[in-house]
C-alpha cells in the first residue's frame, strides 16, 4: 500500500517568478531573444543530443552569452514541437525565495512534476516525452552538487546548467564524476563578431568535435590559408575586436561610443564580480581590486607573486604577503575574469606557482585601467610606443582563447638554464605543440624562433611542429616545421 505524500508547496512569490521565467508553460512568447546565435548554441544541442552524461555544464565568465544561448536552445526545442510544460528553467541568482529550503533544487523539481509536468520525470521519460531542466548560475545555490547528483541518479532527465565560477563548478564536477560534461565558454570569436556586425566569416574553422585535427601541421596551415581567403573581411572584424574586445554587449550596440561600453563592462562584469560574487569572508575587497588592476597591468606575462605583493603593499600602504597576493589572483581565476595558464611540469616544485595571466578579454584591461592598446596592425603602426604591451596582450588573447577548448591541456614553459621560454605548450595525446607569440611587423627568422626550435629539437618533447603567432599574413620563416599564423586568423579557430 503506497503512502500518499502531501503536495509540494512553494511561496506564492516564488511561483510567480517561476512562471515569469517560464512563459512557455502558458504558451506565451519569450521576451527579446536575439536572433544572432553563438556557436555555443549548436554545441549545447550536440551535447544534449549525444547524451554522454545527464548533465551538461556551460562554464564561462559573466555576460558572455550563456543565458542567451540557453534561451535560444529552448526556443529551438519549442519550435520543433516540444511541449512547453516539459521544460523548466531556473535563474538561481534571481530566485532567493527558494534558497531557504533545505534542498531547494530537489524541492523545485518535485513542484515542477506536480504543478506543471503533471507526472513524474521518470513517467514522462517512459512515455517518450522526457522533461528538460535548465539551471542558470547554479553555483549560487548552496549544496547544488549533492542535490543535482541525487536528481539525475533518481530521474531520467537531461540537465543543462550554467555557471560563472570555476572553483564552485569544479567542485561540483568532482561530486558529479561521470554524470557531467563541461562546455567552456569564452568571449565572442571573430566569426561571431562578424555575424553580429554584418560581415559573415562563416562557421568556426574547428567545429569542436575532437582534438585530433589540432595535432596535425596541415590543419594549422589550412587555417592560415582560410584566413587569407577571408582577407579584408577578416581584417575589418579583427579591427573591431581590437577596438571593442569580445564581449557581446560591445557589438550588439555598435553605435555606442567606446567609453560608454567600457563603463558598462566595468559595471556589469568587473564590479559585479569583485563586489558581489566574490564578496565575503576571507576575501579582502580592497586587495582584490588592487590585484585585478595588477593582473590587467601584467596580462600576458607570468609575474612572481613577490612582485604583486610589493606593488600591492605600496598601493594599499599595508603589508601584503606573496601568499596573500597569490590567493587573490586565484580568486580572480575562479571567477573566470582571468585564465591562469600553469607552468609545464612545475607542479612538484616547492615554490609559489607562476601562472601566466590571460584576461578573459583585453577590453577588461582597457575599461579598468582606462588605457587603450591596439592589436590591429594598422592602428599599432600608428602607435609604435604600444608595441611591447600589444605583444603581451596578444599572448593574453591567445591564452584565453586556448583555455576555452575543452580537453586541451595548455601550459607555458618558463625559461630554464640552457632552455628558452615558450609562450604556450599544447598537449594533445602524446604530442606537444609549442606556440610562440611574436606580435611585431618584422620577424627575425633565428632570434624569434629560438624557443620553438629548441623545443622541437628536444626529442623527449615529441613535438612534430610549432606555431608562430604574428601580426600579418606576410610574416614567414623558412623552417618547414614552423607555421606562421596571424592572430586574426588564429581567432577564426573557435
Amino acid at each position: 500500500m503506497s503512502v500518499k505524500l502531501p503536495p509540494i508547496q512553494i511561496a506564492e512569490d516564488a511561483a510567480r517568478i517561476l512562471r515569469r521565467m517560464n512563459p512557455w508553460w502558458e504558451g506565451q512568447p519569450m521576451a527579446g531573444v536575439p536572433q544572432t546565435r553563438r556557436h555555443l548554441v549548436r554545441l549545447l544541442h550536440q551535447r544534449l543530443a549525444q547524451g554522454l552524461a545527464p548533465i551538461v555544464m556551460a562554464r564561462g565568465p559573466r555576460q558572455v552569452g550563456k543565458t542567451t544561448a540557453c534561451l535560444q536552445v529552448i526556443q529551438d526545442l519549442l519550435s520543433r514541437g516540444m511541449a512547453g510544460q516539459r521544460i523548466l528553467r531556473v535563474q538561481w541568482d534571481d530566485l532567493p525565495a527558494l534558497h531557504g529550503t533545505s534542498q531547494p533544487l530537489l524541492h523545485l523539481a518535485e513542484w515542477f512534476e506536480e504543478n506543471v509536468l503533471g507526472q513524474t520525470l521518470n513517467q514522462a521519460h517512459q512515455a517518450g516525452a522526457h522533461g528538460l531542466l535548465f539551471f542558470d548560475e547554479v553555483q549560487f545555490l548552496p549544496g547544488w552538487p549533492v542535490q543535482l547528483k541525487l536528481l539525475v541518479d533518481t530521474c531520467r532527465v537531461p540537465v543543462l546548467a550554467t555557471g560563472s565560477s570555476s572553483l564552485r563548478l569544479a567542485a561540483g564536477e568532482e561530486s558529479l564524476a561521470g554524470r557531467a560534461t563541461t562546455q567552456e565558454v569564452g568571449v565572442l570569436s571573430l566569426t561571431e563578431i562578424g555575424r553580429l556586425t554584418g560581415r559573415d566569416l562563416g562557421e568556426a574553422f574547428w567545429p569542436g568535435n575532437g582534438l585530433e585535427p589540432l595535432a596535425g601541421q596541415r590543419f594549422w596551415e589550412e587555417l592560415r590559408e582560410h584566413g587569407q581567403r577571408l582577407g579584408a573581411d577578416r581584417d575589418r572584424v579583427f579591427q573591431q575586436f581590437s577596438e571593442r574586445g569580445g564581449y557581446p554587449l560591445a557589438h550588439v550596440h555598435p553605435g555606442v561610443d567606446g567609453p560608454y561600453v567600457a563603463d558598462q563592462l566595468n559595471e556589469m562584469v568587473v564590479r559585479k564580480v569583485l563586489r558581489q560574487d566574490l564578496a565575503g569572508p576571507g576575501c579582502d575587497a580592497a586587495l582584490l581590486e588592487e590585484v585585478f588592476r595588477l593582473v590587467c597591468r601584467y596580462a600576458g606575462s607570468a609575474p612572481h607573486p613577490d612582485l604583486f605583493a610589493r606593488e600591492a603593499t605600496r598601493s594599499l600602504q599595508r603589508a601584503v604577503s606573496p601568499a596573500e597576493a597569490l590567493k587573490h589572483v586565484q580568486v580572480l581565476g575562479d571567477a573566470l575574469l582571468v585564465r591562469l595558464i600553469p607552468a609545464l611540469e612545475m607542479r612538484a616544485r616547492r615554490t609559489l606557482p607562476r601562472a601566466k595571466l590571460c584576461l578573459a578579454d583585453h577590453a577588461l584591461r582597457a575599461s579598468w585601467l582606462q588605457e587603450s592598446v591596439p592589436l590591429d596592425p594598422a592602428a599599432l603602426a600608428a602607435n609604435p610606443h604600444c608595441t611591447d604591451m600589444a605583444g603581451h596582450l596578444a599572448e593574453s588573447v591567445v591564452g584565453a582563447m586556448l583555455s576555452t577548448i575543452g580537453g586541451l591541456d595548455v601550459a607555458h614553459l618558463p625559461e630554464r638554464p640552457g632552455e628558452p621560454e615558450v609562450d604556450f605548450i599544447l598537449t594533445i595525446g602524446a604530442k606537444r605543440i609549442p606556440l610562440e607569440v611574436k606580435y611585431q611587423r618584422r620577424i627575425d627568422a633565428l632570434r624569434d624562433t629560438e624557443g620553438l626550435r629548441a623545443f622541437l629539437e628536444k626529442r623527449v618533447n615529441n613535438a612534430p611542429f610549432g606555431l608562430l603567432v604574428v601580426q600579418t599574413d606576410e610574416a614567414r620563416v623558412a623552417d618547414p616545421r614552423i607555421v606562421c599564423l596571424p592572430l586574426s586568423s588564429l581567432l577564426l579557430l573557435t
